[in-house]
């Protein structure tokens, strides 16, 4: 326990009205002392006595209570200084030696504080003055008598004064790291935000030796595309160079660029970098080819026409060759429909070729069958919408397009009402899943949505059914052809649902849903992989259109590596999740599927230049008083209590100031003019005034 006495004043007026009566008296003194009045000494003293009593003034005494100081010691533990060796040995031998040295200085506590540093995130460096700042009012500041600081010096808040900390107290650097460090870094100096599905960018990227160039100046650089490697090449160090790459579908793609080790490297976090580029397509390229008119022809040109995104090319067939009325050949088209232009020199462009009703009528040569099955197997997209022709001997089956055509025709039409239904598969696949979440079973278990009258009954093969009709039999069909896709629609009377009939259905979505598979929408796949962070936990979705699946296989930014198994939430969608506390690519792996997720940013700022230095911290710590040990050439150097205004380092020491805290445990306040002495003094004044005045 600690005492302390003081004198202290509580005027029972206001201060200023004590002002103003203390400056009246000294005029009245100043006035006798003027006329020379007699009784001017015991005058004087009355009054002094009045202003004393009306500043009531009382003695303090104070208990106090001594506190311990606290010297707060900082272990870095950001992603730089905590996953590169020898950082993590260097900081737990430091701070072992720390923790010894400060429990044996007299009153003095040691604080450990563990800083991830990561802040907001890792876009915003090791954030490690923050938590300090924290520390700092939790403990008191008036209490901190110094902070060890141990890191690699990487920190990207560094306050630029003390003033900004909040203390004034020496701040010591043990600096961890090896001598002469260096490090091969690659970034993307520009890189487009958005890019045009299959139509090449470029991005610019360097590769820099930090510390001095390594090898023979040259580097090896691959480019890999949602985590498949797609070019790879050799470039000189130092120098920006370009890169072309190609996206192959909409939607978020992830690319990156890894650069090979260099000899003696520090760290290859660095190594690899980067960056989202989401995919766009321009305006969609169809091509609907119609045949005999039909009440659903119209249909299928105003689907594809209301779409803004989409150029529509239409080749309708109104007269066939067998039809001869006599009319005039001159008078029959004014200009030539250009079929060798569209079925063989422009083909390739278009992303989507829609069969509606047609059959074989003699105005397509059979090459141009062969073009088009040529064309769905390197990668393009077909849609048949069969009508009773597809039984006929006109009909497409009996072309080249058999060969990526998914469904045989038994020779069977169904005339007789029915309402499309999805199959166990249709459930699970992405395309048609989602419709029963527009459109609700009615309580008889069959879909709310209205009635078709026609069905073209066809073998579907290896094909996934995913809507039946009358008597479960195949209506939509979906085929993988080599690198292309075909869909299959077993009747043509869906423009039913457009029109209203019997409540109608969804029509359009169904029709937008079967054109994006086909042209290979990523979210429409339904052997997929996806990945996505939600707050602090990694979920992963595995769409299959199996019963069950293996486990999945997570690289975590830092390497490791967890599997995890799975669980069914939906048909057709499997799901897990795993906490998650480090920045950074995360790669999901099941066999041939890949799916990657970011948390903060790809891209860790405190990796951009990893080395150990201490020319960041330097000017705080100068301002401080701190030292400077270097934990890969000296120990950790000895600590000593040092009073303020004294030295706060020297060689081979380190300082902790004496800061004396303390707390009151109590107070006692003692009025130093009580009421009897006041009166006594008073009475005393007056009487010795009288007797002067009265000689």
């Amino acid at each position: 326990m600690l005492d302390a006495l003081s004198l202290t004043f509580a005027p029972v007026i206001p201060s200023w009205l004590l002002l103003a009566a203390a400056v009246l008296s000294l005029a009245l003194l100043l006035l006798g002392l003027f006329s020379r009045a007699s009784g001017l000494l015991p005058r004087s003293l009355v009054l002094a006595i009045l202003l004393l009593a009306l500043a009531n003034p009382a003695a303090v005494h104070e208990d106090r209570e001594a506190r311990d100081d606290v010297a707060l010691v900082v272990a870095d533990r950001s992603a730089s200084q905590s996953r590169i060796a020898p950082r993590p040995e260097q900081t737990d031998r430091a701070l072992s030696r720390l923790r010894e040295q400060l429990d044996g200085l007299d009153n003095t506590r040691v604080q450990v504080l563990e800083s991830r540093g990561e802040g907001s995130g890792s876009a915003a460096g090791t954030q490690l003055f923050q938590d300090i700042s924290d520390s700092l009012s939790d403990i008191g500041r008036d209490r901190v008598s110094a902070i060890f600081v141990l890191s690699e010096g990487r920190i990207h808040d560094t306050p630029e004064t003390l003033q900004n900390l909040g203390v004034d107290v020496p701040i010591h650097h043990l600096k961890t790291g090896r001598e002469n460090e260096r490090d091969r870094q690659i970034t993307v100096e520009e890189m487009p935000a958005f890019a045009l599905v299959d139509q090449s960018e470029r991005l610019r990227f360097r590769v820099e030796d930090l510390g001095g160039v390594q090898g023979n100046g040259q580097a090896e650089v691959t480019l890999f595309l949602n985590g498949e490697p797609v070019e790879q090449l050799q470039v000189p160090v130092g120098e920006t160079r370009e890169l072309p790459f190609t996206l192959e579908r909409r939607g978020a793609s992830i690319l990156e660029l890894e650069v090979a080790a260099a000899p003696e490297e520090l760290t290859e976090l660095n190594n690899r970098v980067a960056t989202t580029v989401n995919g766009v397509r321009d305006r969609l390229r169809v091509l609907l080819v119609s045949g005999e008119p039909h009440p659903g022809s119209r249909a299928w040109r105003n689907i594809l026409k209301s779409d803004p995104s989409v150029d529509l090319v239409h080749f309708t067939i109104l007269r066939p060759p067998e039809k001869q009325d006599g009319t005039p050949i001159d008078e029959l088209s004014l200009i030539a429909f250009p079929t060798r232009e569209l079925f063989e020199v422009k083909l390739p462009e278009f992303d989507l070729v829609v069969f509606d009703r047609y059959q074989r009528r003699g105005v397509l040569p059979a090459a141009y069958y062969n073009n088009i099955a040529a064309y769905v197997e390197n990668g393009g997209a077909l849609l048949d919408v069969s009508g009773p022709d597809y039984v006929s001997p006109m009909s497409l089956w009996r072309t080249g397009l058999r060969r990526v055509l998914p469904a045989a025709p038994t020779g069977e039409i169904f005339e007789q009402p029915y309402r499309p239904d999805l199959t166990e598969t249709g459930e699970r696949h992405p395309v048609t899943s989602s419709l029963l979440d527009q459109v609700p079973r009615d309580e008889t278990g069959q879909p709310a949505w209205g009635e078709w009258f026609r069905l073209i009954d066809s073998d579907p093969g290896a094909a996934d059914v995913l809507m039946s009709g009358a008597s479960d039999r195949p209506l939509l069909l979906l085929s993988r052809q080599e690198q292309g896709r075909v869909a299959q629609l077993s009747s043509d009377q869906i423009w039913l649902w457009g029109r209203g009939y019997d409540g109608g259905g969804p029509q359009r979505e169904l029709v937008r849903r079967i054109a994006h598979w086909l042209m290979k929408e990523p979210d429409l796949e339904e052997e997929d992989l996806l990945a996505e962070t939600r707050e602090d936990r990694l979920v992963i979705t595995r769409r299959t259109l199996d019963d069950d699946t293996d486990p999945v296989e997570v690289t975590l930014p830092d390497g490791q590596t967890r599997s995890l198994s799975l669980e069914q939430r939906a048909p057709g969608r499997f799901e897990a999740s795993l906490p998650i506390d480090q920045q950074g690519l995360y790669r999901v792996e099941q066999e041939d599927l890949l799916a990657l997720a970011a948390l903060g940013a790809i891209n860790a700022k405190e990796f951009e230049d990893p080395r150990a230095t201490a020319e960041i911290l330097d000017p705080l710590r100068e301002e401080s008083g701190g030292g400077l040990a270097e934990l890969h050439a000296e120990a950790v150097p000895a600590l000593r209590k040092v009073a303020q205004g004294r030295d706060r380092h020297g060689a081979g020491w380190m300082g902790v100031l004496d800061r004396q805290s303390y707390r009151v445990t109590g107070v006692e306040r003692t009025p130093l003019l009580p009421g009897l002495l006041l009166l006594l003094l008073i009475l005393g004044g007056l009487m010795a005034a009288w007797y002067r005045e009265g000689r």
